[in-house]
């Protein structure tokens, strides 16, 4: 038995709404340890919406819709359920003391058409929601298939998914295994290259490994079926160690840590704190270490010298070199580590300058050339050359720019120890 996610509506095709529902449904689903293998989201279309059914039920046994449910005339989830499956519609009385009761308790008159929702395929149970007026349905149309509706709503559907749905699924036995995962995260080393390492874990079945990349880092999701936590981390610890040996350095965190959280920990752990000195990323850098609480202990500010001037009066870098190498270069990038270093009297001065874009780029210094620059607490310094490119836009640079900056950080310091 596995479950499908049919999202109804127009506007998600159109991209005009992010489809959180989706995510937030296979997540819970992943959780009740329910198989969950296939998501589709069709328009308000009766015939497509027909279409969707009938390739659902011959390879899901539960099928969970969300969207559709309102009262304008493209509100046609219902109606298309109950033509599908060839049941009448039947008024639910119930259902209209439920609206009746909403709107008189906002004083507000009740449009005829909001009593279309009281409208269920006969036979079906109503799925409640408490906090608006589109009611969802629990159906078993033919033995082996169940159905669920919740309208588009995130907050509405999220409180009947949780409220009402997953103690009816508990109560048909689901739950008793569920799905728990952790998630490795690696920077410094590309999703095939990674993946090549680590070859022989994909093989596995449970615990399960299966690698995704996001911008600048790689992930290991390692899953394990059980039927409690313990159980699961039992079966997932010496896979993830494994693959922690496997990786090295390139290994940085788990789960919800971030690069600036890790570096910050190891700061913290060390006793040592760090300045930045930034270009292109215009205070991206000194962002990413504010966003972790307490990073104030570590992190004592920044210089934007995204201005020449600025470059050389706050930060002690010599106009000649300037002329002669450029503000993009490795000799600047070190001055200005040095330079901001020396200036907030820290132990670590990070630096970034490069070229963001769109435009400004050149042939010998093209658009998403960055150069890093480290001062270590020795005052050693030492610079490091990106090429970003331009494909990842001006965004992506600066976002690459500074948690490389971060990450570089993070090595020199895990040396050191």
């Amino acid at each position: 038995m596995s479950a499908e996610i049919i999202c109804v509506g127009t506007e998600l095709l159109l991209g005009e709404i992010l489809n959180s529902n989706a995510q937030f449904l296979a997540e819970e689903l992943a959780q009740l340890g329910i198989p969950h293998y296939y998501q589709t989201t069709v328009g308000d279309n009766p015939q497509r919406i027909h279409q969707v059914i009938a390739t659902a039920i011959q390879r899901s046994s539960i099928l969970i819709f969300t969207g559709g449910l309102g009262p304008t005339p493209d509100d046609l989830t219902t109606e298309a359920i109950a033509d599908f499956f060839e049941t009448p519609l039947i008024e639910r009385p119930e259902i209209i003391a439920d609206i009746t009761e909403k709107f008189t308790r906002i004083n507000r008159p009740i449009a005829e058409n909001n009593y279309k929702q009281a409208l269920l395929p006969q036979g079906a149970d109503i799925l409640a929601n408490p906090t608006g007026t589109a009611p969802g349905l629990i159906w078993q149309p033919r033995p082996g298939i169940t159905l669920l509706t919740f309208p588009g709503v995130p907050s509405e559907m999220k409180r009947m998914w949780k409220d009402i749905a997953v103690p009816y699924l508990k109560s048909q036995g689901w739950g008793k295994e569920r799905i728990y995962s952790q998630v490795l995260r690696f920077r410094g080393i590309g999703e095939s290259s990674l993946a090549e390492k680590v070859a022989p874990l994909f093989e596995l079945k449970n615990p399960t490994v299966a690698p995704y990349a996001a911008l600048g880092e790689v992930r290991l999701r390692v899953s394990s079926k059980a039927t409690s936590e313990a159980e699961a981390l039992a079966a997932i610890e010496p896979v993830a160690t494994q693959i922690r040996e496997i990786a090295g350095l390139d290994y940085f965190g788990q789960d919800e840590e971030t690069i600036a959280s890790v570096v910050g920990k190891l700061l913290l752990e060390k006793g040592q704190t760090v300045s930045v000195a930034e270009s292109c990323t215009g205070g991206g850098l000194g962002a990413m270490f504010t966003e972790i609480p307490g990073s104030s202990y570590y992190f004592y500010g920044g210089i934007i010298a995204y201005h020449n001037q600025v470059k050389i009066k706050l930060l002690g870098v010599n106009p000649e070199d300037i002329a002669t190498f450029g503000a993009v270069s490795p000799e600047v990038a070190e001055q200005m580590a040095l330079g901001v270093k020396q200036s907030l009297q820290t132990d670590w001065g990070l630096s970034i300058t490069g070229i963001a874009g769109p435009e400004g780029g050149t042939e010998s210094k093209p658009v998403g050339l960055v150069y890093l620059g480290i001062a270590d607490p020795q005052e050693n310094v030492e610079s490091l050359k990106f090429q970003f490119g331009d494909t990842r836009g001006r965004s992506g640079i600066r976002y690459l720019s500074a948690s490389n900056a971060l990450d570089q950080l993070r090595r020199r310091l895990l040396k050191a120890i």
